[in-house]
């Protein structure tokens, strides 16, 4: 009983210390900016030296059906490109403009990718079901850098015949915490509530809210990322790098910038946080728990409470050195595999 207690409450910074591949669902809106492109090649890089495990993609965004071949255009030139790769079939959810232009992407670059939109994936909740199930027990990092649509279904739903579990049971088993990116300044000393745009936006609050409210698990909110930026260092790699191109078409696209402005690091440092821990950038907020309201938003009330979330900022002065970080890290190449 002791073990298990000091387990619970150090949750995923347990897989850290003993230092084991994290294993990772990353779950995101790959498209509605291009951090989640810089987000997953961060995963990769992280893959090749042994810190993690990518067990499989998950693209909960149903308006835009091209962010999915994106993701599977990364793992492809990451050599990985067999890693499963699920996506919403239903187009309630997500952002409905096409900010990456992903279709003209995989419809002008050969990039190697078999899936292109979300009819060639699995269906994300099945997906999930099925991944859980072959894992050990209270082994898997829920990464969501995106909506939280995929996890709210995967939780809501039903014994079937890949499980007679349900899936908050499946969770509760096989899930080690969750991670994700959002709740931007929710953290204020002004008690105001905010709506950032993966828990709030897009139709995304009613699945927030519940997951805030009923996810059994440890939850860790990764709340910062909008003052470090990174993409600059894409320009010494090749051309055809994926990477590259997403960070390049997204910013021309959306802010008629290059990639020497750059953009913040929000789902990077999700990453991060899933696989690295607070390590030498991050801290942990005072004691709390996120209070979300459909309507108004997210605030994180301070003070001890049975609630186990947990609220993760930069620390500072650490904020160029963690820019330097990444940006050497997203434009680490596949055959510089560093062990």
């Amino acid at each position: 009983m002791l073990f298990l207690a000091i387990t619970l409450l150090f949750g995923c910074n347990s897989l850290h210390q003993k230092q084991q591949p994290v294993k990772i669902i990353f779950d995101t809106d790959m498209g509605s900016d291009c951090d989640d492109a810089g987000a997953l090649a961060l995963l990769h890089v992280y893959a090749d030296r042994g810190k993690a495990e990518i067990l499989s993609c998950n693209y909960s965004s149903g308006k835009i059906c091209y962010g999915v071949g994106i993701i599977d255009a990364i793992n492809t030139y990451f050599g990985r490109p067999d890693i499963p790769v699920g996506a919403d079939y239903e187009t309630d959810i997500g952002d409905p403009k096409d900010k990456m232009r992903a279709e003209w992407l995989l419809g002008n670059f050969d990039f190697g990718n078999d899936i292109v939109k979300n009819s060639d994936a699995t269906e994300q909740t099945k997906l999930n079901r099925e991944i859980l199930l072959r894992q050990k027990n209270n082994s898997v990092t829920y990464l969501t850098v995106g909506h939280t649509n995929g996890l709210y279904e995967l939780l809501v739903s039903e014994p079937d015949e890949i499980s007679p579990l349900s899936g908050k049971e499946l969770i509760h088993k096989k899930v080690k915490c969750w991670v994700a990116m959002g709740g931007l300044e929710a953290n204020n000393q002004d008690c105001i509530y905010t709506k950032d745009w993966n828990f709030f936006r897009n139709g995304t609050a009613p699945s927030t809210a519940f997951l805030v409210k009923n996810f059994p698990k440890p939850f860790y909110i990764v709340a910062t990322g909008s003052d470090i930026f990174t993409g600059k260092s894409l320009l010494e790699t090749p051309e055809n790098n994926i990477i590259r191109k997403a960070y390049e078409t997204w910013l021309e696209n959306t802010t008629n910038q290059t990639l020497s402005d750059q953009r913040p690091s929000w789902d990077l440092i999700g990453v991060y946080y899933a696989v690295i821990g607070l390590g030498e950038y991050l801290q942990r907020e005072e004691p709390g728990y996120l209070d979300f309201d459909t309507g108004k938003g997210a605030i994180w009330i301070r003070g001890k409470n049975e609630k186990q979330h947990h609220f993760i900022l930069t620390k500072k002065e650490k904020k160029k050195d963690f820019e330097a970080y990444l940006n050497e890290m997203i434009a680490t190449q596949p055959s510089e595999k560093i062990k």
